[in-house]
């Protein structure tokens, strides 16, 4: 499982240094693809493949079906981590999740989230706020 948020930076050669805790976890294989809300997301082999099955429309007349697995599967890399567990991500999904420089790989249980620092700050602020207001917490809702 992978947790905690790990702050780093994308090289010159657009690569991310994986948390050492995580890196056992994807050396069977990885997928980096796009996430919500602008980051990457970043799923070991076997993890990718029970989303694929959530995601692969079974009825191609559903356009947002459709959608959903171009966005997924269309930008997908499985580049394995380099031998000092670097991740290269590729231009297209640096620039999709806007990554420059400073990024925060955070473990997200079953998958990993690769933020622009910045961004992740704004959106970190929002839930926080959010969680710190509700009984059940952000994205919960109330029984």
């Amino acid at each position: 499982m992978f947790l905690g948020e790990h702050q780093h930076i994308v090289d010159a050669k657009g690569r991310v240094v994986m948390p050492s805790r995580f890196r056992a976890q994807l050396a069977d294989g990885l997928v980096t693809t796009r996430g919500f809300d602008r980051c990457l997301y970043v799923f070991r082999m076997e993890d990718f493949r029970r989303e694929a099955v959530e995601v692969l429309p079974r009825d191609r007349t559903d356009l947002g079906k459709r959608n959903r697995a171009r966005s997924l599967f269309g930008g997908a890399s499985d580049l394995p981590l380099d031998a000092q567990g670097r991740l290269p991500i590729p231009l297209p999904l640096r620039e999709y999740a806007r990554l420059t420089r400073d990024v925060i790989v955070l473990g997200i249980y079953d998958h990993i989230e690769i933020w622009d620092a910045e961004t992740w700050s704004r959106k970190q602020a929002e839930l926080d706020e959010q969680y710190a207001n509700t009984d059940t917490g952000p994205g919960e809702e109330e029984r």
